[in-house]
């Protein structure tokens, strides 16, 4: 089984997001004013502490004026061939 924490996917998603928030020029508690929720919880994100849902994503991506799809596509490209959940 893999790790859904640290995986390679889950890396690439972190990166993606950081990507596109510093993109769009703002900084986690920017972020975290967009999203109505603490800088705390971003960071979490960021960090990898937490993971998000397919629904926190597409909040994510429009509160990052990102593609989701886009943000999908960098982390299926991590993703091994093979890879188990």
């Amino acid at each position: 089984m893999t790790k859904s924490l640290r995986s390679e996917g889950h890396i690439a998603l972190i990166r993606a997001l950081v990507e596109a928030r510093k993109a769009k020029g703002i900084s986690q508690a920017e972020l975290a004013t967009l999203l109505k929720c603490h800088q705390s919880f971003v960071a979490r994100i960021e960090s990898g502490q937490r993971r998000i849902d397919v629904p926190e994503l597409v909040i994510l991506s429009r509160a990052l004026e990102a593609d989701a799809s886009v943000l999908l596509t960098k982390v299926s490209s991590a993703v091994p061939l093979g890879a188990r959940i």
